[in-house]
């Protein structure tokens, strides 16, 4: 591992602690060379998720688009990075668990509704609205119909 500061290879691990989700060791270091200390991450590597699209294509699984399609469903609203980080991260190890190399995105896309139903409705039905491809007032209406019936959530 190289220093930040001065790109020694050498240097010791003073401190090493599991993250409170218990998914990566956070180690502190102190350069062998400047004496400077920095931090370090530690997970296991996971095996890369592949999407299967709704027209047949292949594309690896990318946390950073899925948390970006949350952040534009989520503008304006009161929900914080924190909160919509810890969704991606429990979407992504969800998706893990399933076991599979090949995951449908209808799968995940399902997935990422209900987590922001969860959240916030209105964040979910501007995500439902793009993601089911709403072709007019009728299928935004019906959408809000089903949200509105749904029995209320507990705060």
């Amino acid at each position: 591992m190289k220093c930040p500061y001065c790109r020694e290879i050498e240097n010791k691990v003073i401190d090493s602690r599991m993250t409170k989700e218990g998914h990566s060791v956070r180690r502190r270091r102190e350069c062998l060379g400047c004496n400077h200390r920095f931090t370090t991450y530690e997970r296991v590597e996971e095996v890369p998720l592949v999407l299967i699209k709704k027209d047949g294509r292949r594309e690896t699984f990318d946390r950073t688009k899925v948390l970006a399609g949350m952040q534009k469903a989520c503008e304006k609203r009161n929900i914080s990075i924190n909160t919509l980080e810890e969704s991606v991260d429990e979407l992504a190890r969800e998706l893990q668990e399933m076991g599979e190399k090949e995951i449908p995105s209808s799968i995940v896309g399902s997935r990422i509704m209900t987590k922001l139903q969860g959240l916030d409705d209105v964040a979910y039905v501007r995500f439902a609205s793009v993601y089911r491809e709403f072709k007019d007032i009728n299928d935004f209406m019906s959408e809000l119909k089903d949200l509105l019936a749904a029995p209320e959530k507990t705060t």
